[in-house]
């Protein structure tokens, strides 16, 4: 084993060495082990508990606790470096382990020596995945629930980029269908109202600002050629505009949360250039669809099939239509899937699998963030995965809840374009990009969110995004106190190390030398959310030893020098982790702050 292996990799790979010795002596059977390695909630039972002798005693035929004794002795004799200091049987056959102190200070030199590397890890084998998210239909500006979305979509890719993915970043525009025809025609009556006409807007159209904006473009350019023509004479053109002009102002919005993408890529064009037309084929050729009706809506009271609806829905599609079906239901779907209307169309069903089928292609693992008003929509696409001969696994769904906006606990309505919407600019413009993409990411993402735009601007501890970025800069006012006082941070010493044996201390050093995997965890479970748990964690742990200190007059810069050293050689890998994490989540980490109260912070080092 090398030195350069993190903590808890170093311990997997000596245990997966012990197991592999131990099969070869014919102490158990032979074979892949899945055991964990996981971090006691009480540090006295260790620094890791292993469950090796549960997960093999089936296998090989013996009591778990007696197993475990077994392993011990593997473990012992493998480990001749001395990273275990203490290997203890517990409970029903968990193997408790303490390691040696300087596993963990190497850690320290690792994550500064890394630098803005830190934390990166080749867990995705460089496999190719392509995060879809935002994908707002291209009709007007992107509200608060969008930057939801975004900025979770945003963490997910940044993660997997950090893990050793290959990631595309891609934004799916709707310009097909239903919807922009819709933003045409509500263009369209902008223009005649540009040119003097009074108009009569129906309650489905687009009503904002920006709809003016552009009717108003289109009648300084093509005056009144457009006035009485036929829609069939100026829907694309309208259309097409109109779509051009959200975009931009969609990409203008994206950028005020530092947000690209990589690839656009046009529902429009998916149908311009075949690309439906071949996936229905495919779908043809392989079986997958038949001519039929809808099955009968399930009653909500579970009494059996309810009456058909009267009405065709919002795709036009009545129960009484013969249609081509997607067999979704063998593959786990509720029921059969149209993909094409009577008409011969495809539905926006076809589209989406469309996309899919032709994104799968191109990468190796699918993610896409949706509303959780799509969270219906996941069991369908996960069945057309594997129809199509892929595994349901190869698409992953992150569902994003809504945003209850707040000022100081009450309920904000905003809305200064159209309605009661609340943009996404707005609330930037007002809290800043930091504080808008922090907050998004402090609950889990299929929670709701409270976001108190009060709370955001707050330059004090209350504040989350304050809270972390403060401790960043306290802990660079410690390096420039130091330097000052003529005591740079210094190289990594073990010896000096040696002499970090407070808890407080220990603890630190302890979560320092977890930020690659929980980084890889977040990755694997597409959860943002857990950095932000993590800095608020460890920043806490910081704030408390350093108060602390100041109190006990054991201060960073001390009497020791060697003690002194060490302290800020951990503060120096500290602020490296800080400013990763931040970075992961696409937020600054600023080397000077100032407190209202008391301005640019101190130099109590």
């Amino acid at each position: 084993m090398t030195g350069r292996l993190m903590v808890r990799d170093r311990i997997i790979e000596l245990v997966r060495v012990a197991l592999a010795r131990g099969a070869a002596d014919g102490k158990w059977p032979d074979g892949e082990v899945a055991f964990s390695l996981d971090s006691p909630r009480d540090q006295k039972h260790g620094d890791f508990a292993l469950n090796a002798a549960m997960v093999l005693a089936k296998r090989a035929g013996r009591p778990p606790r007696e197993l475990a004794g077994a392993i011990v002795e593997a473990l012992r004799a493998v480990d001749s470096a001395g990273d275990l200091t203490s290997l203890e049987v517990a409970g029903p056959g968990f193997i408790n382990l303490r390691l040696n102190p300087d596993l963990w200070l190497r850690a320290l030199e690792r994550a500064v020596v890394a630098g803005t590397r830190y934390g990166r890890t080749a867990v995705g084998q460089g496999k190719k995945v392509i995060v879809e998210y935002v994908s707002a239909n291209p009709t007007g500006p992107m509200h608060v629930g969008h930057g939801r979305n975004a900025v979770t979509g945003d963490g997910v890719q940044n993660l997997l980029r950090w893990a050793g993915y290959d990631v595309t970043r891609e934004y799916y525009v709707n310009d097909h269908g239903a919807q922009v025809q819709t933003l045409a025609r509500s263009v369209h009556l902008r223009y005649q109202e540009a040119l003097g006409r009074a108009v009569v807007f129906p309650a489905q159209a687009y009503p904002g600002e920006y709809v003016k904006e552009i009717g108003a473009a289109l009648a300084k350019e093509f005056g009144g050629r457009y006035l009485d023509a036929p829609e069939a004479a100026w829907l694309a053109l309208f259309r097409d505009r109109a779509v051009e002009h959200v975009l931009a102002m969609i990409r203008g919005d994206l950028g005020a949360i530092r947000i690209q993408f990589d690839r656009w890529s046009s529902e429009k064009a998916l149908y311009e250039s075949g690309t439906v037309e071949r996936f229905v084929k495919d779908l043809e050729a392989r079986d997958l669809v038949y001519v039929g009706q809808l099955p009968p809506p399930k009653s909500k009271k579970g009494a059996g099939a309810a009456p058909p609806p009267a009405e065709p829905d919002e795709e036009g599609i009545a129960a009484a239509d013969q249609l081509t079906l997607f067999r979704s239901s063998a593959y786990g779907d509720e029921v059969d899937r149209p993909v094409k209307k009577a008409d011969g169309t495809p539905t926006y069903f076809c589209a989406d699998i469309a996309y899919h089928w032709e994104k799968r292609q191109r990468a190796d693992l699918l993610v896409d963030v949706l509303g959780a008003d799509h969270g219906g929509y996941v069991p369908r696409l996960k069945a057309a995965m594997e129809a199509l001969g892929h595994s349901r696994d190869d698409l992953h769904v992150v569902l994003i809840q809504m945003v209850n906006l707040t000022r100081g606990g009450e309920a904000v309505k905003m809305g200064k374009r159209a309605g009661n919407v609340v943009w996404l600019r707005e609330v930037v413009d007002e809290v800043g990009c930091d504080a808008t993409r922090y907050l998004f990411l402090t609950r889990r993402s299929d929670a709701p969110l409270d976001f108190d735009l009060e709370l955001a601007k707050k330059q004090t501890l209350d504040n989350p995004v304050f809270y972390v970025q403060y401790g960043h800069a306290r802990l660079h006012a410690i390096f420039r106190k130091a330097a000052e006082s003529g005591v740079p941070v210094p190289a990594f010493d073990l010896a000096d190390a040696r002499t970090l044996t407070a808890p407080e201390e220990l603890d630190l050093i302890r979560r320092i030398a977890a930020f690659p995997d929980m980084l890889a965890g977040a990755a694997q479970a597409f959860e943002p959310h857990r950095v932000v748990f993590y800095l608020q964690e460890i920043i806490a742990a910081f704030h408390s030893w350093y108060t602390q200190g100041k109190r006990s007059g054991g201060r960073v810069l001390g009497t020791d020098p060697a003690t002194t050293r060490a302290r800020l050689f951990l503060c120096r890998a500290l602020a490296q982790v800080l400013a990763n994490g931040l970075s992961v989540l696409g937020v600054s980490a600023p080397e000077r702050m100032a407190l209202p109260e008391t301005g640019d912070i101190g130099a109590e080092a």
